[in-house]
């Protein structure tokens, strides 16, 4: 009894050693870091599906034919990926870019121009149930064929996937909130382990996925979220948060047609334009939700960048307006009345567009002005000079000329419209002012003295008659008015500094002339040679000179200078012609012919 339980023990043992044999290593995958570097290096750095796409294709036909896993030549006969076909981690990797070009087509679609039509819609959908079988199917296989943390991974990435189908469907809320949620568990674990790199990876992406969930508890109306709120969540980057932009953007665009039924008026300088097109009401009401945006108290602890950002969308809604407005007139016929309703519409909107021109170049204008006292941009480190300022203060006084004319146009004019074109001049009388105060201090900068002077004396006269004219005004600008009094402060200063340095020139220039008239000889020996810097190492004088003065530096001569070689000796065979060489004839090869061509001698 007793050998024969040994013996059964043996052959247990030998099975499990076979099993166990037969199971094979466990394969290890990275999934987030995997498609993070994929993503940022193919397309999605700059929100290109459509590149990110063809890279998935192109790294699958290269994975398939590596594998020799094609699917036949001619007729095509699909091969299934299954447990026992994973013998290797690349057949994973099939799977996972298999799911990720499903979902980077769905995100092509989702960001077409005038977004998804029905059609299109219901291919993105596909896709997407497209994306949540193959990201099923990459979950299980790494189940059973992966490590625990790969393993880890995958589901969440499966989760994810389920949540953005169910977003896109907005049907099952709960469901979406549940998958979203249950990955972001995932990813706040894996967070905590592994290397600097993942956890930040893994930070990011819990991130991204905050947004989603908000919106879910926003639509099942178990959170107290505001519009506002989703709005500024909407501002964050990241590809895994496109799709909840474009979810959000289509429901701002809903909420913004059912209020542009209200909106059938556009009210401008005491005129009143009737807007009938829904296109252009919904455009007009997109720009002025922006133009509220950069208007409250909370927009000064805006960063300059975001401002720009928010100047660029109201521009977009604006020019959309103002194209609808274009096609209407087209289409209107004879119809006098509407034709003189839509030029009026157009003349509107034109002018506050040009407004809203003018509010972003002196914002650029705030910009430079804080780089020019640092002397240097913090982020490039270009050094920034005055005439860049010129060169915006020049735009803002052809923007202002253009609304004036604008505005001045017409038959009839109303006090409302002589009033603003009075403020425009009064506008480009204070950038004028500007212009010719930095035009100065880059004549300064470049050591003429008498022209800055005068540069600065021209912009205190029209800074002075700016500012009367502003505190004579009834609504003056005050921030313009404090402006332009620190403006006469600065060119009263800089011009009495400019008169100064102008008479130490003056008075040094007759001593240096002086010192150059000592030194004249007749021989010319007198000359002072400036030395380059290479010869004179020993002493500590500049070779650059004066930043005043503009001149060539003396570091080293160039071209150089011709310097004296040794020349190969010329030879010349004299005797060549006087020697008489013997006779070769003899020891030359002579061609031997045969019987017959001697015949045709």
């Amino acid at each position: 009894m007793a050998k024969n339980s040994e013996t059964s023990a043996m052959e247990i043992d030998d099975k499990k050693s076979s099993n166990s044999d037969q199971i094979g290593p466990k394969f290890s995958i990275n999934v987030l870091q995997l498609l993070k570097s994929a993503q940022m290096q193919h397309g999605l750095r700059h929100g290109d599906y459509t590149r990110y796409r063809r890279y998935c294709t192109a790294r699958l036909r290269r994975l398939y034919k590596s594998l020799k896993f094609t699917h036949g030549r001619g007729k095509y006969t699909r091969k299934a990926i299954t447990e026992s076909t994973v013998t290797e981690v690349r057949f994973l990797h099939l799977v996972l870019y298999t799911a990720e070009r499903a979902w980077s087509h769905a995100m092509e679609k989702r960001q077409l121009p005038d977004g998804p039509n029905a059609r299109q819609r219901i291919y993105l959908i596909g896709r997407l149930r497209k994306a949540v079988k193959w990201a099923t199917l990459f979950s299980n296989l790494c189940a059973i064929k992966a490590d625990p943390r790969t393993s880890l991974e995958a589901e969440a990435y499966a989760s994810y996937m389920k949540g953005n189908l169910l977003f896109e469907q907005d049907q099952n809320w709960e469901t979406a909130l549940k998958n979203f949620k249950s990955a972001r568990a995932v990813y706040e674990e894996l967070g905590k382990y592994g290397d600097v790199e993942n956890q930040v990876l893994c930070r990011e992406r819990v991130e991204e996925l905050e947004p989603s969930i908000r919106y879910c508890l926003h639509k099942i109306g178990e959170s107290n979220v505001k519009t506002s709120e989703l709005l500024q969540i909407g501002e964050m980057e990241g590809p895994a948060l496109d799709l909840f932009k474009s979810k959000l953007e289509a429901v701002m665009a809903e909420a913004r047609s059912q209020q542009a039924a209200s909106l059938t008026e556009f009210h401008w300088l005491g005129h009143r334009f009737p807007i009938s097109n829904a296109k252009t009401r919904v455009a007009i009401l997109k720009a002025q939700e922006l133009e509220k945006d950069l208007h409250v108290k909370a927009a000064d602890s805006l960063p300059a960048e975001k401002k720009l950002v928010i100047f660029d969308k109201i521009f977009t809604a604006y020019h959309e307006a103002r194209s609808c407005i274009r096609s209407d007139l087209a289409s209107a016929g004879n119809a006098e009345n509407v034709k003189d309703d839509l030029y009026g519409l157009d003349k509107a909107v034109s002018a506050v567009l040009g407004q809203r021109t003018i509010e972003r170049n002196q914002l650029l204008v705030s910009i430079v002005k804080g780089k020019l006292t640092k002397q240097r941009d913090d982020k490039t480190g270009k050094v920034t000079k005055p005439e860049e300022l010129v060169r915006l203060y020049d735009l803002l006084l052809q923007n202002t000329a253009d609304l004036s004319d604008l505005v001045s146009s017409g038959r009839e004019r109303k006090p409302e419209e002589v009033k603003f074109a009075e403020e425009c001049e009064l506008k480009s009388l204070a950038f004028r002012a500007e212009r010719c105060f930095y035009l100065a201090r880059s004549y300064s900068l470049a050591g003429k003295r008498a022209e800055a002077y005068a540069l600065y004396c021209r912009a205190r006269s029209h800074a002075e008659n700016a500012l009367k004219d502003f505190q004579r005004m009834a609504n003056s600008d005050q921030m313009m008015i404090e402006e332009l009094k620190t403006l006469c402060k600065e060119c009263r200063s800089n011009s009495c500094i400019e008169h100064a340095k102008g008479i130490i020139v003056e008075e040094k220039a007759s001593e240096n002339l002086s010192n150059k008239i000592s030194t004249i000889s007749i021989s010319g020996t007198g000359k002072k040679v400036d030395k380059f810097l290479l010869e004179k190492l020993d002493v500590y004088e500049s070779a650059v000179g004066d930043s005043n003065v503009k001149g060539a530096a003396r570091i080293e001569a160039f071209p150089s200078a011709f310097q004296s070689i040794a020349r190969n000796p010329i030879v010349l065979d004299l005797a060549y012609n006087f020697i008489d060489f013997p006779s070769l004839e003899n020891r030359m090869k002579k061609d031997r012919k045969g019987f017959i061509s001697r015949l045709w001698r």
